[in-house]
């Protein structure tokens, strides 16, 4: 990176919020800027500097990104925290393998559950007594759902099951 673009990013942090908006509308070609959040303007101003200086994202690499933007599915809202337990309880043994009840709005045993998730095509097999994925059973939808996000979403809204069973 060129040195006058490590002093002029170093200056920076001695701005004012309101002086960092102004000279976010200098570079960004009298663009106002309604927050106030210094963190971010000096990310996104030290950001324009360097691509001014060094040549921003080709068309064809912009074109990409919107493509994986598109296709991604985003999390709209972070994972809430976790609490802190005090001492955890000890987990009763299992004798033998508990069976799932009967879910009446999943579709009758046999039926193959099909959603495309980051470009992958996931199937699910619904059984008698739960459900089968990748070789592994699982109890419910939300706990299959889990399984592939790696965080808690209502099964039925991720496999797009309305009521019944039917999708929407």
């Amino acid at each position: 990176m060129n040195l006058n673009i490590v002093k002029e990013v170093a200056a920076l942090r001695r701005l004012s919020s309101h002086d960092l908006r102004a000279r976010y509308a200098e570079l960004f070609g009298g663009q106002a800027c309604a927050t106030n959040n210094r963190v971010w303007l000096i990310k996104r101003i030290a950001w324009r500097l360097q691509a001014l200086a060094e040549g921003d994202l080709s068309q064809r690499a912009r074109q990409r990104a919107l493509e994986l933007a598109n296709d991604a599915d985003i999390r709209l809202s972070p994972p809430r925290p976790k609490k802190l337990a005090v001492a955890p309880a000890p987990r009763p043994q299992r004798t033998a393998p508990q069976v799932a009840p009967k879910i009446d709005r999943l579709p009758r045993p046999g039926t193959i559950l099909t959603r495309v998730y980051k470009g992958e095509a996931l199937q699910v097999r619904v059984l008698e007594h739960g459900l089968a994925f990748e070789g592994a059973f699982y109890p419910s939808l939300s706990a299959v759902a889990k399984a592939i996000t790696g965080s808690h979403c209502n099964g039925f809204l991720f496999f797009r099951l309305g009521a019944k069973g039917g999708s929407r």
